[in-house]
C-alpha cells in the first residue's frame, strides 16, 4: 500500500473546534448524550463489577474523614485515584447513591466523546456512522468489570491525544494538562497517550522507508517486554489463557454468557465484511480511503501484537496485590483502533444499519443481565438492613457459568453501606488505593491473599476471624437470591450451612 501524506495538522485551538461543534451539532450532541446515559439509570444501581467496591470504599473514606473508623487511613497518591476522589467529593455533596450516577455518567461521556474526537481528528471526518460501535465499547468489558480509574484514564488520554495531534502551544498545553489528569486516574492511560502521540508524530515526519521501520521497532519493543516478563520470576507473570482469536478487540463485547460470545464474533465478522466492501469500492470504483487509513491499520496491527506479547497478570514490589487483567483491558485500545480503520473509509448504508441493529441487540442483552445483578443486590440489601450495625461480613457470590465478569460479589459490598463492613474488601490490603488498614483493625483484612480466599469462598474460618457473617447464594436455581449466616470456626466462607472441620493448631512462634 503506497503511503499518502496526511494533511497538515490544524493549528486551531481544540477547545474552539469543540465549541463550534457543539454550536453546530447541539441537538445531535444532546440527544446522543441522553440516549448514551440510559444504561446508567435503568436500574436502581449501576451494575459494573468492581464499581460496587469503589462506592463501598468511598463510604469507608467518609468514615475515615469523620474519625469513625479507627485503624483505617487515607493516603496521598498520584495515580489510580481520580475516580475515587471524584466519587468521594460528589458523595459528600449529594450522597453516594446520587454520586455514583453523576460520576459514572461523567466518565461515560468523557470516554465516548473523547473517542469520537480522536477518531474525527485522525480520520479528518466526523465518525457519525460509528456511534453505535463507540457506544458498545463505552459499555463493554472494561466498564462492566468496573475498572473505572482505567476507563476514565483512557478517555482522558484519547482527548489529550486528539489535542496533541494539532499544532500550536495552546493545544500542547491542553494536552499536557489532560494527560496529567489521565495519569492521576491510571498510569496505563498516560503511557498510552505518550506512546500514541510519539508514534503518530514520528509517522508524520519520518521520510519514506523510515516510516515503515517504525511499526517494526514498536513490535520489537513489545517482544522485548514479553521476554523480560517471562525471564524475571519475581514478577510472577502469567499470560492470557484464551484463544489467539480473542485479541482483535471484539472480546470487549463478550460479557455475560454465550450469547455475548456469539455476538462478539458476529460484530468482528461484520467489521471484516465492511472492510471487504470498502476494498471492492477501492479496486472497482476508485473510491479510496482517507490518507490516515494506512496509519490506522498500522496502529491496529501493532496493538494486536502487543496484546500477544504482554502478560495478563504480574506482581511488582510496590503493591501487595496483582497488576491484573492487563491484556483484557488493553484490547479496548485495539477495538478503538479497529473503529479508526473504519472511520477513514466511506461505509455503505447497509453497514451503518448493521451497527445500529447490533447496538440495539447488545443493549437489550445488557438490560436483562444487569437487571439480574440488581435483583441480587436488592436481596443482599434487604438482609443487610436487618443485621446489627457494624456486623462484619464476607460477600461470596459466583456468576453463572460462561459469564466473563466474575466480580459480582462487589455489589453485595455496596449493599452493606451504612449497615455492615466487608472484611474481605481487597482495596486496603492491595496497597493500590487510598484506603489503607492497620494490622488488628476491626473493619478489613490486611492480607491480600486472605481477602482473595475469603471472597472466593475457599477460606477456612479461624477463631481469630470471628465474629464474621457470610453473605452467600442460597438457591441453586436462582443465583440472585442471597442469604446470610454467622460463620463458625472451621467453616468455609462460601458454605456457612456445613459442619465445621477441625483446624490444625498454628505453631507457636
Amino acid at each position: 500500500m503506497s503511503r499518502q501524506p496526511l494533511p497538515g495538522p490544524s493549528s486551531e485551538f481544540v477547545l474552539w473546534s469543540a465549541g463550534r461543534f457543539l454550536r453546530e451539532q447541539a441537538a445531535a450532541f444532546l440527544l446522543i448524550s441522553i440516549v448514551l446515559l440510559v444504561p446508567c439509570f435503568w436500574h436502581a444501581r449501576i451494575q459494573a463489577g468492581d464499581l460496587g467496591s469503589h462506592v463501598y470504599n468511598a463510604w469507608l473514606a467518609q468514615l475515615i474523614e469523620r474519625h469513625q473508623a479507627p485503624g483505617l487511613t487515607l493516603v496521598r497518591q498520584w495515580d489510580n485515584v481520580l475516580f475515587d476522589v471524584l466519587l468521594l467529593k460528589a458523595g459528600n455533596c449529594f450522597g453516594l447513591v446520587a454520586a455514583e450516577k453523576i460520576v459514572i455518567s461523567f466518565a461515560v461521556l468523557i470516554f465516548f466523546w473523547s473517542c469520537f474526537a480522536f477518531l474525527a481528528e485522525l480520520s479528518g471526518r466526523l465518525p457519525w456512522p460509528l456511534i453505535p460501535g463507540v457506544a458498545m465499547l463505552a459499555y463493554g468489558y472494561v466498564f462492566h468489570m468496573g475498572f473505572m480509574n482505567f476507563y476514565l484514564s483512557l478517555g482522558l488520554a484519547l482527548f489529550a491525544a486528539a489535542a496533541s495531534l494539532r499544532n500550536g502551544a495552546g493545544n500542547w498545553l491542553l494536552a499536557m494538562v489532560v494527560a496529567a489528569l489521565s495519569l492521576l486516574a491510571h498510569p496505563i492511560g498516560f503511557l498510552f497517550f505518550c506512546g500514541l502521540t510519539v508514534y503518530i508524530r514520528l509517522w508524520r515526519t519520518l521520510p519514506g522507508i523510515w516510516s515503515r521501520v517504525l511499526p517494526a521497532m514498536v513490535i520489537a519493543a513489545f517482544i522485548f517486554m514479553g521476554l523480560y516478563f517471562s525471564t524475571h520470576q519475581a514478577l510472577e507473570a502469567s499470560w492470557r489463557d484464551v484463544s489467539v482469536f480473542q485479541i482483535f478487540g471484539h472480546d470487549q463485547l463478550n460479557l455475560f454468557g454465550t450469547r455475548y460470545l456469539i455476538f462478539s464474533w458476529v460484530a468482528l465478522g461484520w467489521m471484516v465484511l465492511c472492510g471487504t466492501a470498502v476494498g471492492y469500492d477501492a479496486v472497482f470504483r476508485g473510491v479510496h480511503p482517507a490518507a490516515a487509513f494506512r496509519l490506522a491499520c498500522e496502529l491496529y496491527f501493532v496493538s494486536v501484537i502487543g496484546t500477544i506479547c504482554l502478560p495478563e497478570n504480574f506482581r511488582v514490589s510496590l503493591y501487595a496485590g496483582w497488576v491484573g487483567l492487563l491484556v483484557s483491558r488493553l484490547t479496548l485500545v485495539t477495538a478503538i483502533f479497529g473503529l479508526l480503520t473504519l472511520a477513514t473509509v466511506r461505509l455503505p448504508r447497509w453497514a451503518v444499519g448493521g451497527f445500529v441493529v447490533g447496538a440495539a441487540a447488545f443493549f437489550i442483552f445488557l438490560y436483562q443481565d444487569t437487571g439480574k445483578l440488581d435483583r441480587m443486590e436488592e436481596s443482599a440489601r434487604a438482609i443487610a438492613q436487618k443485621l446489627p450495625l457494624g456486623t462484619r461480613i464476607v460477600a461470596v457470590a459466583s456468576p453463572p457459568d460462561g459469564w466473563r465478569v466474575p466480580f459480582i460479589y462487589h455489589s453485595i459490598e455496596r449493599a452493606c453501606i451504612g449497615h455492615c463492613f466487608s472484611f474481605a474488601n481487597y482495596e486496603a490490603s492491595s496497597l493500590q488505593f487510598r484506603v489503607r488498614a492497620a494490622a488488628g483493625n476491626y473493619y478489613v483484612s490486611t492480607s491480600v491473599d486472605q481477602a482473595d480466599d475469603m471472597a472466593s469462598g475457599d477460606y477456612v474460618v479461624r477463631r481469630g476471624d470471628l465474629p464474621l457473617t457470610s453473605f452467600y447464594q442460597c438457591d441453586e436455581q436462582d443465583f440472585t437470591q442471597i442469604c446470610a449466616l454467622a460463620l463458625r470456626e472451621g467453616q468455609k466462607t462460601e458454605d456457612p450451612e456445613s459442619e465445621p472441620v477441625a483446624i490444625p493448631a498454628e505453631p507457636e512462634e
